[in-house]
């Protein structure tokens, strides 16, 4: 089996800014496993808040590439367990690497990967579309620009009733509210109430990651269901969040792949806890990964590309809001020429 390292740089067809600041690009580092003249794709993108950098990534995959080019004699699980030992302590690598050998693997087999999971795609939930935090107006030309069932709306400034209340104006559409940890427990309870009225159908991480204190009062009394994010990382997660949030959002680069997330998505079935996979910033490689757990989804964000004014993959598509698969096998990305 062969590695193949590509670099590039995701720009975002507007800036695009969360309560953490603003970016107009993200890097990103695209790996490819080749055997027998079949080729997977993953991908693993920087992130300012988790100290992750491309050019860390390519320094890493070269010092492991001994350790990475085996025989793709391995499942799946098999492979992500045999790479835990050597990127436990970088997940997006991890992550990069589990998709593109799943991938692989099911290309082998001739077989799309929900097919490899006996999974069925009658009935997935639609995906949601981002707005980030601008001026109003900006916001509604976003909107404008992009016909949703379903938008997802980041919040986290002083004039955020004010925001929704606004939106609301121009569409009928779903609203979902992100926060990312913008808020104080007292502050969730209230703002709960009145995005209740005005067609929120959760919120998504209002609070620090690590207060667990607050997490746990806003999910006695809030109106709203509180699904976890940035406090829902690993695997032993799952379990944290249980009786603290009514539902968990997995991002694949944080747990270190599709196969920890599939885990993660069933422990969390089994607590009673709404499912849902979010995407970071990435091109349709690591989109197309995320479609195929959407079987096991409540709710599903994997708008990332089409954030993009450049994305560098086809694959998996969201035609508004409807998740349309590729006849591919395996994930069903391919890299652009």
């Amino acid at each position: 089996m062969k590695l193949i390292i590509r670099t590039y740089k995701l720009l975002f067809k507007h800036p695009f800014t969360i309560s953490r600041g603003t970016r107009t690009g993200v890097p990103s580092v695209i790996v490819e496993l080749n055997e027998a003249n079949l080729s997977g794709y993953g991908e693993a993108t920087a992130n300012p808040y988790y100290n992750t950098t491309v050019e860390q990534f390519q320094e890493e995959l070269y010092n492991k590439q001994h350790i990475i080019e085996i025989e793709a004699s391995k499942t799946p699980e098999e492979y992500w367990s045999y790479l835990y030992p050597h990127f436990k302590n970088n997940m997006f690598l991890l992550c990069a690497l589990d998709e593109a050998y799943t991938d692989l693997y099911a290309r082998k087999k001739g077989l799309k990967l929900y097919e490899h999971w006996n999974f069925k795609i009658d009935t997935i939930p639609q995906s949601n579309y981002t707005i980030g935090i601008d001026t109003i107006k900006n916001m509604v030309a976003k909107m404008n620009e992009v016909d949703f069932p379903i938008y997802k709306i980041k919040l986290g400034t002083k004039e955020d009733i004010k925001i929704v209340s606004e939106l609301r104006k121009h569409s009928n559409a779903i609203f979902r509210i992100d926060a990312n940890c913008g808020w104080t427990p007292d502050e969730t309870i209230k703002n709960a109430e009145i995005l209740k009225t005005l067609g929120v159908e959760f919120i998504e991480q209002p609070l620090n990651a690590h207060d667990w204190e607050g997490a746990k009062k806003v999910y006695k009394n809030s109106v709203l269901p509180i699904i976890a994010d940035e406090s829902c990382i690993i695997e032993d997660d799952i379990e944290k969040c249980h009786n603290h949030f009514h539902g968990v959002n997995v991002k694949l680069m944080k747990c270190g792949g599709l196969t920890p997330a599939k885990r993660m998505l069933n422990k969390a079935k089994k607590l009673g806890l709404k499912t849902m996979v979010g995407c970071m910033t990435e091109s349709s490689v690591g989109i197309s990964a995320i479609a195929h757990l959407t079987p096991l989804l409540d709710y599903v964000d994997m708008d990332g590309a089409l954030l993009l004014k450049n994305d560098v993959a086809t694959g998996v598509q969201v035609n508004n809001g409807n998740i349309v698969f590729s006849n591919a096998n395996g994930t069903g990305a391919f890299l652009n020429e």
